[in-house]
């Protein structure tokens, strides 16, 4: 059974799409990701891999979600020792149940939800207590950043329910980017979206790459689109908003460009 150290832990990334074969051929040329197969549900399920380590999975959009017009999207699976009070307290403070617990052999129970503004993630919690803190590098998820409606809001929502707390806070001159994380580690970021910002509330989830620049291109060669970047951001790193072929978003991260 896990302990509490699970909470607010980022442990798993999924992505729900309308072609999975496309996408792993999308995301293996832009990653460097490689995927295996597992075998232990009843849907066809293949995993991210960064060499014998799975940091995710792909899987058809449900039909529900289809009937529903849900697009293809990543979700990111939140830690928790306790999905039932996790998701009880959730919806005490305004957020709403997307798909009610659920519970996989071998794997863990896990529930869907957006929060009070709208964003849509999981909550987790694994059968075992997964290894300490994943190493950094290629393939791996680095920042989790969430473009909202009242990022002071989210941050006492998140707050209450992992322990996120707020770290540093940079102007952008449009408004406040507002980072988060515990002490000296940070998670990723969370600002008001600008109200002309075609997209609703939602978690945007960022991969390193060898190089933003390369992979910004390979996105491009292998039928994706690059809709903003490759920027540098404050303290030297790059980063680059893109579209994968099927229309889920995601982001690409490096420390350093090889322009």
């Amino acid at each position: 059974m896990p302990d509490s150290s699970v909470r607010g832990k980022f442990l798993w990334y999924e992505l729900m799409t309308s072609d999975p074969a496309a996408a792993a051929g999308f995301y293996t040329r832009v990653t460097g990701w490689t995927t295996a197969d597992w075998e232990g549900g009843e849907m066809p399920y293949t995993m991210w891999m960064v060499g014998e380590a799975p940091v995710g999975g792909v899987m058809e959009l449900p039909e529900d979600a289809r009937a529903g017009n849900v697009p293809p999207h990543w979700i990111a699976y939140v830690g928790t020792p306790d999905v039932d009070a996790t998701l009880a307290r959730a919806q005490e403070l305004g957020a709403t149940v997307l798909v009610e617990p659920m519970e996989i052999p071998d794997v863990g129970k896990l529930a869907f939800l957006a929060d009070p503004q709208g964003a849509a993630f999981a909550i987790y919690t694994p059968a075992e207590t997964p290894p300490g803190e994943a190493p950094a590098g290629v393939g791996r998820f680095s920042w989790h950043e969430l473009a909202t409606s009242d990022y002071e809001s989210a941050c006492g929502f998140y707050q209450d329910l992992f322990g996120w707390e707020k770290t540093q806070a940079v102007d952008m001159g449009t408004g406040i980017y507002q980072m988060y994380g515990w002490g000296d580690i940070t998670l990723g970021g969370m600002y008001n979206k600008p109200p002309d910002f075609p997209a609703p509330p939602h978690w945007l989830l960022y991969v390193t790459v060898d190089d933003v620049h390369a992979a910004a291109e390979r996105v491009k060669e292998s039928g994706g689109q690059v809709l903003n970047g490759p920027m540098e951001v404050p303290g030297g790193d790059w980063v680059a908003q893109c579209m994968d072929p099927q229309g889920a978003t995601f982001a690409i991260y490096s420390a350093v460009s090889s322009e």
